[in-house]
């Protein structure tokens, strides 16, 4: 591993609830703060409960929505989209693969327009050479050729993520956000997709934000972890550090919380060599 890829400083992310005649909306503060680096080939995992803030730290990193205030830097530049619109050079950098394969796909669209689509809106790529990538990334992910010119519902719960992962990849980016990426599949086919992610992180040098509440998962795939409580990193260390030598009570809780295992029995669990 070398220098960050990324790095986040003091990002915060406000709303205002809607008010009334009587009285003016609250603010919300849902990030407080943020910051934290990723550095080339890792896997940055970050864990907490359900509305601490981790989807809505995505969707910065991401670029879907902006930081109230803070700093986003990408392999180097500065990104803040409610000063300048993402670029197709900026969207190529990070991409996301959300918890739910299904939703995340249209319906209507055959898999191979599914592929195709982040290369027409952000690439000058023609049409022989989309279609090319397209199969060539299906092999990477493990389905078939002839899975081209399926639709969404044709697919397993499984297929279906590896599709989305394939999507995510298409644009060759150098970061991966990874929503619940394996929370609402089968154990057997958590294994399949963890080894897959394992693989292409290999093959293209990835780096991984890795969301999760699934500690066991985390414990297996992290190199490093990040524990969010009410819009703060409370704290944030080695994976090995994390789970052996927890220092924030939160983290003591959220392990309290969650069966003892290692890193063998995890994998024993999930069916990963």
């Amino acid at each position: 591993m070398s220098d960050a890829i990324l790095r986040a400083k003091d990002i915060t992310r406000d709303y205002v609830t809607k008010g009334s005649m009587f009285k003016a909306g609250d603010v919300v503060h849902a990030l407080k703060g943020i910051s934290f680096d990723v550095k080339e080939g890792e896997t940055l995992a970050l864990v907490g409960e359900s509305g601490c803030g981790k989807s809505t730290l995505a969707r910065i990193l991401t670029m879907i929505d902006a930081q109230t205030s803070g700093e986003l830097e990408i392999e180097g530049k500065n990104i803040n989209i409610a000063d300048q619109k993402p670029t197709p050079e900026m969207r190529q950098r990070m991409q996301i693969v959300f918890q739910n394969p299904y939703g995340s796909l249209n319906p209507r669209q055959k898999v191979g327009d599914v592929l195709e689509e982040p290369l027409v809106i952000n690439t000058n790529m023609g049409a022989e050479e989309r279609r090319e990538r397209a199969m060539e990334m299906l092999q990477k992910v493990g389905l078939e050729p002839v899975h081209y010119g399926r639709y969404p519902h044709m697919f397993s719960g499984g297929q279906r993520q590896r599709i989305a992962i394939a999507r995510a990849l298409m644009l060759r980016p150098k970061i991966l956000v990874l929503d619940e990426p394996v929370s609402a599949l089968d154990l057997s086919v958590q294994a399949q997709i963890l080894n897959l992610l394992a693989d292409l992180q290999d093959e293209f040098n990835l780096s991984y934000i890795f969301i999760s509440h699934d500690l066991s998962v985390v414990k297996y795939i992290a190199d490093r972890v990040m524990v969010m409580y009410f819009g703060e990193i409370v704290e944030q260390n080695t994976r090995d550090e994390i789970f052996n030598n927890p220092q924030h009570s939160y983290t003591k809780t959220l392990l309290a919380a969650t069966p003892r295992a290692t890193v063998d029995s995890i994998k024993k669990r999930l069916g990963v060599a």
